[in-house]
């Protein structure tokens, strides 16, 4: 049966909208429709080359959808099922998840590199960018890469908790450790910073300080937690500074991933302050330090992969918050679109507009 897709054909090349073919779930296996996938930067980067991925692929990581039917073996998910797509399954015997880090499991992205659909025009063998495939009105992944989605959430919502919410919760909740009281900054007011506001507020910070290129974002980063806006300038740690009684904040969490926010963000804490680092930032990137500033501020520098997540534990919770109205999911999409507006949606993420554009099926 042929579905409609948004297939990348080569690593710099404009998405098409086009139909391919699914083979029906083998032994381990699942058939899912989707309701939504979100378009995420990570799906940007792979399409420009900044991240590496086998082509022809259909992109798309973070979704959530129906199980239509389930391959031999697979026992916790059934048709008729809503489920959470995971981009990052964890194998739970290399030497990571060994250690309980689940999101850093060294074979997550294993599957990427297989074959798992055709072309409908030419029968080209196909890729899922990301495991997952999102970017589709169907797709074929392993049992794994489904997680049953928490009641009285919707499945349009639940998209979203594929990757930016768990990622920007889990960057302030598992990365940054962000304490009741404690003042934060958040780089960046796409959805995964707009995830990381609201996980701010939840943690009970006691100022959080949004800081974006774009001043038209100041109603969204408020809405979402900001207490305070700050335009992203040369200025910027010098502002945030001014806001903190002249110490910085307690922790800043950087969701760009480029060098000069980086380092604005490090710069932008408190002697002994944390910067979590969640952008994904090309190699160019170059981030620089000397011996003296490292010693005197005693500032840490951590990266953070998927929010230090583990989805099957994290889901439920986030679930709570969602049904208790801590955590709103209405506030990080902008935009709901068609799979012919995912190219727009890069555009808008190259010009630093909007949150979250959500493709609903």
């Amino acid at each position: 049966m042929a579905v409609r897709a948004a297939v990348l054909p080569a690593v710099g090349a404009p998405l098409e909208i086009t139909e391919i073919e699914l083979p029906e779930p083998g032994p381990g296996q699942v058939r899912v429709r989707l309701a939504a996938a979100g378009v995420c930067h990570s799906d940007l980067s792979l399409s420009d080359g900044t991240m590496r991925v086998p082509v022809p692929a259909v992109l798309g990581h973070e979704g959530a959808g129906t199980v239509l039917a389930v391959g031999d073996g697979v026992a916790h998910v059934s048709p008729g099922d809503g489920v959470v797509l995971n981009w990052a399954p964890s194998c739970g015997s290399c030497h990571a998840c060994s250690l309980g880090e689940v999101w850093l499991c060294a074979n997550a992205l294993h599957g990427a590199q297989n074959v798992y659909a055709r072309r409908a025009s030419d029968g080209a063998d196909l890729h899922p960018g990301l495991n997952v495939a999102a970017f589709a009105e169907e797709t074929v992944v392993a049992a794994n890469c489904v997680l049953p989605a928490p009641d009285g959430v919707p499945l349009t919502d639940a998209a979203l908790l594929g990757c930016a919410v768990l990622t920007g919760y889990g960057a302030v909740h598992h990365s940054a450790r962000v304490r009741a009281g404690e003042t934060v900054a958040v780089f960046g007011a796409g959805g995964v910073g707009l995830a990381a506001l609201q996980a701010a507020r939840i943690a009970g910070a006691s100022r959080i300080v949004a800081v974006d290129v774009s001043p038209a974002k100041e109603e969204l980063a408020r809405s979402a937690g900001a207490t305070e806006y700050v335009v992203a300038s040369e200025n910027t740690a010098r502002e945030i500074r001014a806001l903190t009684g002249k110490q910085g904040v307690d922790v800043a969490v950087e969701c760009v991933g480029r060098a000069v926010t980086i380092r604005t963000a490090w710069e932008s804490t408190r002697r002994g302050g944390r910067t979590t680092v969640v952008g994904i930032g090309g190699k160019d990137q170059q981030v620089t330090f000397n011996a003296l500033e490292l010693f005197h501020w005693g500032r840490t520098l951590a990266g953070c992969v998927y929010g230090n997540s583990d989805p099957a534990r994290d889901l439920p919770i986030l679930a709570d918050h969602i049904r208790a109205g801590r955590l709103d999911l209405s506030t990080l999409v902008t935009e709901r679109i068609s799979l012919a507006g995912i190219p727009t949606a890069f555009d808008n993420m190259l010009a630093g507009k909007g949150g979250r554009a959500l493709v609903v099926f």
